[in-house]
């Protein structure tokens, strides 16, 4: 029977890219690693390229020979090992989601925070199931009704990180909206933006939830250049920062990107309101919105 090839999930390929890297401080070759794993030479190269496992049981003998003894980085890359295969809930939703869409909710799932620049949309983990049917319909031009659905029942299931998850606290999220998108119309469902607000006020609530609002008359920052998300992930795990467009997603982990765009969402962050002025002002659109 033929071997089926390994899907490169976003869990293998954050596992290849720690291998590498301490592979490289080590100034060791993958023949090298090879040899004092007593494996066969493609080995590391395929764990490395996310198409190879790596037993958790091997972890720390791997470190080991690449002189890496920090504990933290035997027990992440263990979990990393362990969890390399294994699939969500999102899986259902395969035949609708492109795999950019797959890799977002597992990163979700499995970074302790993300911080979410929007100037077009309410963020995915901020809306109701209405605005997000509207937001997807909209933007996604060749789907079917029947898909619009099934990813905008995908965008809500997606939310609960915020308040509960696997072995690990809920999820901190740092949005900063634009106002701009606050304006919104929607003509078939002119209550819908009156919802969509109200939920904004009611996920403010939440201990692990920052919601900030970019004014209109703020003043010039880096955000005009799009939306992007940069998700926080524990040592030794690189950052890693989403870039979307009509397409879908684009990723990058560590190094310089990541920097860029951390650099560039605090400077977003100082030309937003307050969280307390961003509250007032949900406030006061919900409160306009019902007369």
């Amino acid at each position: 029977m033929p071997t089926v090839p390994l899907v490169p999930t976003v869990r293998r390929r954050q596992l290849g890219g720690l291998v590498r890297q301490y592979r490289k401080s080590a100034g060791m070759s993958g023949e090298a690693v090879a040899v004092a794993m007593r494996w066969d030479p493609g080995k590391i190269s395929r764990i490395e390229n996310a198409k190879g496992q790596l037993n958790p049981k091997d972890v720390p003998r791997l470190l080991g020979c690449m002189g890496v003894e920090d504990a933290a980085a035997v027990a992440v890359m263990e979990a990393l090992a362990r969890d390399a295969g294994k699939t969500g809930w999102w899986q259902t939703y395969s035949g609708v989601m492109a795999p950019s869409y797959a890799d977002l909710i597992s990163l979700e799932r499995d970074a302790h925070s993300v911080s979410e620049w929007s100037p077009l949309l309410i963020p995915g983990l901020l809306q109701t199931s209405a605005y997000a049917r509207e937001a997807i319909s909209s933007h996604a031009l060749t789907r079917t009704a029947d898909e619009v659905a099934a990813l905008a029942e995908v965008r809500v299931t997606r939310q609960s990180v915020l308040t509960t998850r696997p072995e690990r606290p809920p999820l901190k999220l740092r949005a900063v909206i634009s106002e701009s998108v606050l304006h919104q119309r929607f003509a078939v469902q002119p209550e819908l933006m009156q919802e969509q607000v109200a939920l904004l006020i009611a996920r403010s609530r939440l201990p692990n939830v920052t919601i900030q609002v970019m004014p209109l008359n703020s003043t010039p920052h880096p955000g005009g250049a799009g939306a992007f998300s940069l998700f926080g992930f524990p040592h030794p795990m690189p950052d890693v920062v989403q870039i979307e467009n009509l397409k879908g997603s684009n990723y990058a982990e560590g190094g310089e990107d990541v920097t860029l765009f951390d650099d560039a969402f605090n400077l977003i962050v100082g030309s937003a309101l307050s969280v307390d002025d961003s509250l007032a002002l949900l406030k006061k659109m919900e409160k306009w919105k019902t007369t």
